[in-house]
């Protein structure tokens, strides 16, 4: 990926975050899930019931009526 000669204002930017994104996935490849291999035989992919908690909570700390209310920063941390 060094020889790549592209005239990309953004390049070192975009190499930095795939070179990141690399090691994200060669460091927790033993807990990715394979969704192709479990739909293939069979098996539920669907993460509905932990979406709709998530979504849930967030929303709920959203609201304009909730006491301590979450910035945005802080719900993406959580996520």
């Amino acid at each position: 990926m060094n020889d790549l000669e592209v005239s990309y204002p953004n390049l070192g930017k975009f190499k930095r975050a795939a070179h990141e994104f690399a090691v994200y996935i060669a460091s927790n490849a033993g807990s990715l899930i394979n969704y192709g291999e479990r739909y293939r035989s069979g098996e539920r992919i669907s993460s509905y019931l932990a979406e709709s908690t998530v979504n849930a909570v967030i929303s709920k700390r959203f609201a304009k009526r909730q006491q301590m209310q979450w910035t945005k920063r802080g719900a993406h941390l959580l996520l």
